[in-house]
């Protein structure tokens, strides 16, 4: 059997998609053929004593592509005799690639995501990316839209494509919701819910600047915002006239986040895509996993975005720019909440038949045991 390491800046009990992305890819490999080399977070003494697999912890969080990461990261190639090597985000880690051969890895598959694909149309990170995939066995995409952007600077042989699944028994309709509902004394209230980091591509500030629209048409709706991030003072300050039809959380337990989404009776998250296409969605995982939790979803328009839902039936997809059409987007899920069920119903089959995780797990076995 493969034994892997997975050199990654996104893993628990840091919060993100990309974080429960590779978490969820190393979760499936049996413990004695996995690795994980990740930057130190609060709360990851607790969180790795959990895993049955090593977690090697970089003393900082946050890894750069310098000669001590390559030193450890090579050592542990060495150490634990790792025949493959994954790196989380393929920028900038993957510039490491050269050393991880070096040390007798015989196989290299890095992960893109949304940052790369912008890179593809910058003529400066253009090259970077290149000169990453050129030392690529495999380079993965997660949908169309980062396949083609990729492919500018990529060989189209060496793109596989590779999508997040979703725990389907985490993330599930009665996860909690209700509990969380009582703690935050929202029952019998219509709640909107918005789990992400609080960045400004995720567009928590159209979802404020869209809330009067909806109170207008339900006024005893809550939004309900969960997670942190820097732009967590803007959106305090944006949420301070709604009173207490809106409440922003902060932070929760990576644990926990399946019952605030089953808190929720519609997801949103009107994603935008910013400077100038740098800044751009690449999946959204957390549309997956609030249909498999039965919610109905607002989506923006950014990049891969509208590849995580079936616009019409699990959802809606919106320009995440133009708060009156995120409005009404919500309106007519709130109002009509039989059509909301059957988008929920839809959502959480959808996500069994095909984003579950023991589909996802199978196609990375086969290309870590791919042929170099």
């Amino acid at each position: 059997m493969t034994r892997t390491l997975i050199v990654t800046n996104d893993f628990p009990p840091r919060a993100g998609g990309i974080q429960s992305f590779v978490h969820g890819l190393a979760a499936g490999r049996p413990p004695e053929s996995v690795v994980v080399y990740a930057p130190r977070w609060p709360g990851s003494a607790a969180f790795d004593a959990r895993q049955p697999y090593p977690v090697v912890r970089h003393p900082t969080s946050l890894m750069l592509p310098t000669r001590a990461v390559g030193r450890r990261a090579a050592r542990l190639v060495a150490e634990f005799k790792c025949e493959t090597v994954v790196f989380g985000a393929a920028a900038p880690l993957g510039l490491l690639a050269p050393r991880m051969r070096a040390a007798g890895a015989r196989r290299i598959v890095m992960l893109t995501h949304g940052h790369e694909a912008a890179w593809a149309g910058v003529p400066l990170a253009r090259g970077l990316l290149a000169r990453i995939g050129a030392h690529a066995d495999a380079v993965t995409y997660l949908g169309e839209y980062t396949r083609r952007r990729l492919a500018r600077v990529i060989p189209p042989d060496r793109l596989v494509r590779l999508a997040p699944g979703v725990d389907t028994s985490l993330f599930r309709p009665g996860a909690g919701g209700e509990e969380v509902r009582a703690e935050l004394g929202l029952q019998g209230r219509p709640v909107v819910v918005c789990l992400s980091r609080l960045v400004p591509r995720k567009g928590q500030d159209v979802l404020l600047r869209a809330w009067p629209r909806v109170l207008g048409v339900v006024p005893g709706a809550v939004l309900l915002i969960v997670g942190g991030g820097p732009y967590r003072g803007t959106l305090e300050r944006l949420a301070r006239p709604f009173g207490g039809s809106v409440r922003l959380t902060g932070p929760v337990p990576w644990a926990s986040l399946p019952a605030y989404l089953d808190a929720g009776d519609v997801f949103a998250m009107p994603c935008r895509t910013r400077l100038g296409g740098l800044d751009v969605e690449g999946l959204g995982i957390v549309y997956l996993e609030a249909s498999a939790t039965g919610l109905p979803v607002v989506a923006g328009s950014s990049g891969g975005a509208p590849d995580a839902v079936l616009d019409g039936e699990t959802g809606l997809v919106v320009d995440g720019t133009r708060p009156e059409e995120v409005a009404g987007a919500l309106v007519r899920l709130l109002e009509d909440p039989e059509r909301a069920g059957e988008m929920g119903e839809r959502g959480r089959a959808w996500a069994e038949r095909e984003w579950d995780w023991s589909h996802v797990t199978g196609r990375f076995a086969r290309l870590l045991d791919a042929e170099p």
